[in-house]
């Protein structure tokens, strides 16, 4: 028999119980065959645990579970008050295990613990909590139409959602997905990232002793081509949310649509950052620096490209070497001092160098970094790479690398700014920093990004929609408008005295 749980203790000194098997029904389950995903410390190198990996029949078993629970009356006649409390309770589980869930995030993904203390596991709460408080606020209307007939609409759950997660914010992601869901009545599959696979088995005991009825939420790990894609293709899926690159949002469409599936896709960025020359320098400079740099470069929304008007130019780009030099302090991720951890994985460390590479090969000039700085001899460490004289042809121009490294370039006036800041297939979120009201509002209405920052960088919000334009997604997470993301309206005609 494969044991379910491990006890593990952590860098920094919890000591815990880890699941290791697929969370249905509202147990720790085995999994169906012999795969596996190791979990691997990215700061040394060395294995964290091992869990199971769910095959296509554990992804039926879950999605059952999932159709199950929303016809079951325990769910699909809970009141939205009562939804509410459930949520909520949720979220005071999540605040109560906060410093357990903010070290099994860190030891697993890189990140600074004081950032998983700071931002992922407080977002995670807020997110439950904000949708909790929207769960008996989702209603129809009646439509005025003639006296003979009354008609009304209803707002009701899709259903059944499949939820795919990346590695970079794992409790946060998780949150961003379930809060919507859970307030509208879905139930939901959720298939964690295979570089972090930990904190979401975790979750599950959660959502159990929060009092969530058997079914409503699952979560699993597993590999994308094996239960991703077994998740994205079951026929009793009625929507897919997904947060992940580009390639694989355009597999995932592309599979969805055999069955008109519903979709909910964030995918990849290569976010402009505008400066002009009239903005505060040095607030721009320090929200650049946090826009590309922080959580290691790691961030959809990151603003990898930073466009100078040329008056300036060379004056931020000292500015901004000097703020990496004296911010970007790189350690392990339990020294109070670190700023930027390790690269998730190796795979994620060797695709940075190969654009470090392939930016010097195409004639940039590598101004700062783009070395490996390994701890002690171990850890995907990268120094904070920062690149100029770079063409809009090249590939590290306009790519998304998705780690410490940024391309600044010169420009003359708002027009090109704006040309050069479109010029890419991607449109997740951009900045702007001037001081002209007027020019910060063209300049927003112009750039075609799902999300514009004025005189700031990545201050997303759980109460404003988060989501792109082109090839950075269909849809929006967050806010008000996830909530129409996970419900379908439906018309009634009552006929009120017409008669043939």
């Amino acid at each position: 028999m494969v044991n379910l749980y491990e006890e593990v203790t952590t860098p920094n000194g919890h000591t815990y119980t880890q699941p290791l098997g697929l969370f249905i029904n509202n147990e720790i389950v085995q999994a169906s065959s012999g795969s596996h995903i190791t979990s691997i410390d990215p700061a040394t190198e060395n294995i964290i645990a091992t869990v199971q990996a769910a095959s296509a029949e554990d992804v039926d078993k879950a999605v059952q579970a999932a159709k199950k629970a929303l016809q079951h009356q325990s769910w699909k006649n809970l009141p939205g008050t009562q939804r509410a409390k459930l949520m909520a309770k949720f979220a005071d589980l999540i605040e109560e295990n906060q410093e357990l869930l903010a070290s099994v995030d860190a030891w697993d993904n890189g990140m600074p613990y004081s950032a998983a203390m700071a931002e992922d596991v407080p977002e995670a709460i807020n997110t439950i909590r904000y949708f909790s408080g929207w769960a008996d606020k989702i209603f129809g209307q009646t439509i005025s139409t003639t006296h003979e007939k009354f008609a009304y609409t209803l707002r009701q759950p899709i259903g059944v959602v499949a939820q795919i997660i990346p590695w970079n914010y794992p409790l946060l992601m998780a949150a961003w997905k379930l809060g919507p869901a859970l307030a509208c009545g879905n139930t939901i599959v959720l298939k964690a990232a295979e570089q972090t696979p930990l904190s979401i088995l975790l979750l599950g005991q959660l959502v159990k002793r929060a009092g969530f009825p058997a079914g409503v939420v699952n979560l699993i790990n597993g590999h994308g081509r094996e239960a991703g894609t077994a998740l994205v293709q079951h026929p009793l899926v009625d929507k897919v949310a997904f947060t992940g690159s580009t390639a694989t949002a355009k597999l995932i469409m592309a599979t969805a649509a055999r069955t008109l599936k519903n979709v909910t896709l964030e995918s990849g960025g290569k976010s402009p950052l505008v400066v002009f020359s009239d903005a505060d320098l040095e607030q721009a400079v320090k929200w650049s620096h946090l826009g590309i740099m922080s959580n290691s470069g790691q961030i959809c929304t990151a603003t990898s490209r930073i466009l100078v008007q040329r008056v300036i130019y060379h004056s931020f780009i000292s500015k901004f070497k000097e703020a990496v030099n004296t911010i970007s302090v790189i350690g392990d991720q339990w020294q109070e001092s670190t700023y930027q951890g390790p690269q998730v994985s190796k795979a994620q460390y060797d695709r940075v160098l190969s654009y470090v590479k392939m930016g010097k090969e195409e004639g940039a000039t590598l101004a700062m970094g783009g070395e490996p700085c390994a701890i002690d001899g171990k850890g995907y460490y990268i120094k904070p790479t920062i690149f100029t004289d770079v063409e809009d042809s090249m590939r590290i121009y306009h790519e998304e690398v998705f780690g410490p490294f940024v391309v600044i370039s010169p420009f003359d006036d708002e027009q090109e700014a704006i040309s050069r800041a479109n010029s890419t297939s991607y449109g997740l979120g951009a900045s702007v920093f001037t001081n002209d009201l007027q020019r910060a509002h063209r300049v927003a209405a112009e750039i075609e990004a799902g999300m514009v920052w004025i005189n700031s960088s990545q201050d997303c919000d759980y109460r404003i929609p988060f989501g792109g334009v082109k090839q950075s997604g269909i849809g929006r997470e967050l806010g008000t408008e996830s909530l129409d993301a996970y419900t379908q309206v439906k018309a009634v005609h009552v006929n009120m005295g017409l008669r043939l």
